[in-house]
């Protein structure tokens, strides 16, 4: 039953344990190839993701504060742009992530 249990995933369908273990090992060959990384890299990144998100979210907000100057009525631009611009912020951090991790 062990060996059942083994080639169709294990527990919770977990891939085999060979399968995790050739995973592994090509993750930690693939970090030492990559030395460049360092603390330095993860606090740039950190950087990166988070100003991808504030610019767009002030400049959504600075145009909906505009756009509430100009116009009455009662929807409230200020929130719109706040919403739009965390949004295109989000897609923004998702893409540089994306393309700077590769295929993690």
């Amino acid at each position: 039953m062990n060996d059942e249990l083994r080639t169709k995933g294990g527990k919770g369908n977990r891939p085999p344990l060979p399968r995790q273990v050739r995973r592994k090992a090509e993750r930690k060959a693939k970090g030492r190839r990559e030395k460049d990384r360092s603390v330095w890299f993860g606090l740039g990144m950190f950087g990166l993701v988070g100003w991808s998100v504030a610019v767009p979210t002030l400049i959504g907000v600075a145009m909906g504060l505009w756009l509430d100057a100009r116009t009455t009525g009662a929807r409230s631009w200020t929130l719109i742009g706040l919403v739009a611009g965390v949004a295109l912020g989000c897609v923004n951090a998702w893409y540089w992530v994306k393309r700077e991790s590769g295929n993690d």
